[in-house]
């Protein structure tokens, strides 16, 4: 019976042969697993990406097509600029730099002395002019005495000359008659000429005390024009004192505070700026394309630079009647020169709707960028090519 005997060398070199075809399988496998595993990864790329592409899509349809962006905008408030009313040299300031102030504080003081003065000039002069009138007033009690006792007089007169007449007239027929001497009748003729002069001289007594009487009239209606002028210059001049004391016209903080004591200030110079932090707004300045679907009252995101990762909500307030450029102090005159088409820009004001601690945070200059959500104004363009269709069948 034969029998195999294996021998050491025998053993190893059937170690060696076997070794050897694992390796050269094992760079084959190996090879192809790795090629299996990027195609599923890369399957896998392809089906997220189709996913994200889909939802994206779902999404832009619903909600991104409708939302209109920019960066271009920016926190603004209607600051108010403070500025006295008169010239004169400041003699108190009240305020601190960035101090928050309420309406109607006092924030300067210009020295009043002058303008007291003449307040207290014009005073006088209303006094002056009561003090005419009634002058004139009592005059005109006088005067009426003397009018009643001039008519008196011209009564008497009257009377003496009537009975002068009569006389003559009694004594003519006598003295033709010879009853009554000639002598007679030329005395009594002579009496009745003074006593009718003396009535028309009484006459003209009673018309000029009742002249004096309409003169001292007027010059009660004249004190009482004059005293009615220096009211009016005395109501200017209180006013002037009254604005020695320059208050606050709005709540808000002090900025840009340009006055000190001792200071000489002329009307309409800068004295400092109110800003009514309660009352901010953003202006976002929108492309012309961007404002088709836009409306009052839409929502709108903010986010602002200071305060990243933090999104405020507002609304659209109001849109601007015209483009900046419209606003600007040169405006733009494309009738002239070369044109070029450049897209223009809308002012469009966005209420914030936030709460006096975020407002604390924000003022006005503060670079914000804005997404106005349109979706409530969908279906416009179609409405208005449809009103378009219309107006064109009924030209028809």
């Amino acid at each position: 019976m034969n029998s195999t005997t294996f021998e050491p060398e025998d053993a190893a070199r059937q170690w060696a042969a076997e070794g050897g075809a694992q390796a050269e399988a094992g760079p084959e496998a190996n090879g192809r697993r790795k090629r299996e595993n990027i195609r599923l990864v890369l399957i896998g790329i392809f089906i997220l990406s189709a996913i994200g592409a889909i939802i994206w899509y779902i999404d832009y349809d619903r909600r991104g097509q409708y939302l209109e962006a920019t960066n271009d905008a920016f926190i603004q408030a209607d600051t108010v600029t403070i500025s006295p009313k008169i010239a004169g040299y400041i003699e108190h300031v009240f305020v601190r730099d960035n101090q928050d102030v309420k309406i109607g504080a006092p924030l300067f003081k210009i020295d009043p002395l002058d303008y007291q003065a003449q307040a207290s000039q014009y005073q006088a002069q209303i006094e002056l002019s009561r003090a005419g009138a009634d002058n004139a007033r009592a005059q005109i009690g006088e005067q009426r005495a003397l009018i009643q006792q001039a008519e008196a007089q011209l009564a008497a007169a009257r009377s003496t000359a009537d009975f002068a007449t009569a006389e003559v007239a009694r004594y003519g027929p006598l003295a033709a008659s010879g009853a009554e001497t000639r002598e007679q009748l030329a005395r009594l003729r002579n009496e009745a000429s003074k006593a009718v002069a003396a009535l028309t001289q009484q006459k003209a007594i009673v018309l000029s005390a009742r002249r004096r009487l309409e003169t001292l009239a007027s010059q009660v209606a004249q004190a009482h024009a004059q005293e009615r002028s220096a009211k009016a210059q005395w109501s200017g001049a209180s006013g002037n004192v009254n604005a020695t004391l320059v208050r606050a016209s709005i709540s808000g903080r002090i900025g840009d505070k340009q006055a000190r004591a001792g200071q000489y200030v002329q009307p309409g110079a800068r004295l400092t700026t109110i800003v009514p932090l309660a009352q901010l707004y953003v202006e976002a300045n929108f492309k012309e394309t961007q404002l088709g679907l836009m409306r009052v009252g839409q929502p709108v995101e903010i986010e602002v630079d200071a305060l990243p990762g933090v999104t405020l909500h507002g609304h659209v307030a109001s849109l601007s009647p015209g483009t900046g450029a419209q606003f600007s102090v040169l405006p733009p005159q494309n009738a002239t020169g070369n044109f070029t088409k450049i897209v223009q820009r809308v002012p469009v004001r966005i209420a914030v709707d936030a709460g006096p601690q975020t407002r604390s945070l924000l003022i006005p200059g503060m670079s914000v960028e804005v997404r106005v959500n349109t979706i409530s104004a969908k279906g416009t363009k179609e409405r208005i090519e449809r009103e378009q269709a219309n107006r064109k069948r009924a030209k028809r």
